[in-house]
């Protein structure tokens, strides 16, 4: 069992926390704050215990290079209004420099600041010198509480644990408790469902699901794929060539294991990749072949409702069409329904279905909903993630 920031004395100590504020921006305001608000009780925790506090993360994809639109300056704003006090905040392409070292240094107990994004360092995504080394001489303990970046071997994920003493936040904390607790000792039935539109992404999670599930419900653009697999007509849909041979040799796994395998009864289809396109249902062996597949269809969607109300554990990860077009979001928006009504265990597995829940209003009604997308995928693969491995045991 790996420590949190309860098992530590912070009191009068410079806490080092590296976040997830990678969130998502237009015209410079932040649109969705869920992964600031998830971080809170940890911020907060450590301010009440009289810790100094200095927040880390990144912001999209800057390549090691400062670009303003990327900066963390509305982070800053958001957070100063959530916690209800000032969060310090310097800009600076560098990230630490002198005039950093000396405000960290000047942080007092109980106050908070946050460095600009770490990815304005091109060493931050290979864990390098001398940026590790930069952000570990800031702080006396390290706290990771970005499961957002939990699989990313980075200076501010991973590489600082090598300077000093590292602890979990609360989020992480969290979303390690719910994963593990639906891999290690589910309550049956334990459901997964699976849909977005590339197979060969999430075969690797499938192929470690059937070793724990009762039942995997597959639905999204890559259920063409399968249909494909079994000699189907698939018309003009998304097809995961690659996969093809992979995707039938999985419901033959599934099969050996002894795990039911749902597959769409019926689909929407449409003659454009458009939600204006004229749309029609047809049984899930008849598309038309001047047609491409967009959503699973009505009876489906009712026979993955049954399914979803009568388990106990259930782990949802990726949508069931395009769910951004309201003409094919009915396939997800019924599975969302069905998770929200469950009285068992649902969680979301962060990314598009994360978007969707929010999307639909539903996301409180879920037992959990991941911060990650892709951290919370190589969990469920089983793979060892980086940003949690380098946390001490208890």
């Amino acid at each position: 069992m790996k420590k949190t920031v309860r098992d530590v004395d912070v009191a009068g100590r410079k806490v080092l926390v590296r976040c997830d504020f990678n969130v998502p921006m237009k015209d410079g305001a932040i649109t969705d704050d869920f992964r600031i608000v998830s971080a809170l009780p940890t911020i907060e925790y450590l301010l009440e215990k009289e810790a100094a506090v200095i927040l880390m993360s990144h912001m999209g994809k800057p390549k090691g290079e400062p670009k303003p639109e990327l900066s963390l300056a509305p982070v800053a704003e958001r957070l100063s209004q959530l916690l209800g006090r000032d969060v310090k905040f310097i800009s600076d392409p560098q990230v630490v420099s002198d005039k950093v070292r000396e405000a960290a240094a000047e942080l007092k107990p109980g106050e908070v600041m946050l460095l600009e994004n770490t990815r304005y360092r091109k060493e931050e995504t290979k864990s390098e010198e001398p940026f590790t080394g930069e952000l570990a001489s800031l702080g006396e303990l390290f706290v990771n509480d970005a499961f957002g970046t939990a699989h990313r071997d980075h200076s501010s994920t991973a590489g600082i644990a090598r300077y000093l003493p590292t602890v979990s936040g609360f989020l992480i904390e969290k979303e390690v408790k719910f994963l593990g607790d639906a891999l290690e000792a589910p309550e049956r039935p334990f459901v997964a469902i699976m849909g977005g539109a590339k197979v060969g992404d999430k075969i690797p999670v499938i192929e470690n699901l059937l070793k724990k599930v009762d039942t995997i419900i597959i639905g999204g653009g890559m259920m063409y794929t399968f249909f494909k697999a079994m000699g189907r007509e698939t018309g003009k849909s998304i097809i995961d060539d690659d996969s093809l041979q992979l995707a039938g040799e999985l419901m033959k796994k599934a099969e050996a294991a002894g795990v039911r395998m749902l597959l769409p009864v019926d689909t929407v289809c449409a003659e454009e990749f458009s939600n204006d396109s004229r749309s029609v249902v047809v049984r899930a062996d008849e598309l038309p072949a001047d047609m491409m597949g967009m959503d699973i269809g009505p009876e489906t969607a009712e026979l993955y409702r049954k399914e979803i109300m009568s388990a106990k554990t259930i782990v949802w990860n990726g949508p069931m069409g395009v769910f951004e077009m309201e003409n094919f979001s009915k396939g997800t928006r019924a599975v969302a329904e069905a998770m929200a009504e469950c009285d068992g265990v649902t969680i979301i597995g962060g990314g598009d279905s994360a978007a969707a829940v929010e999307q639909f209003g539903l996301k409180d009604r879920m037992t959990h909903v991941s911060t990650g997308g892709g951290a919370s995928m190589e969990f469920l693969e089983g793979k060892i993630l980086p940003g949690i491995a380098c946390i001490e045991e208890k």
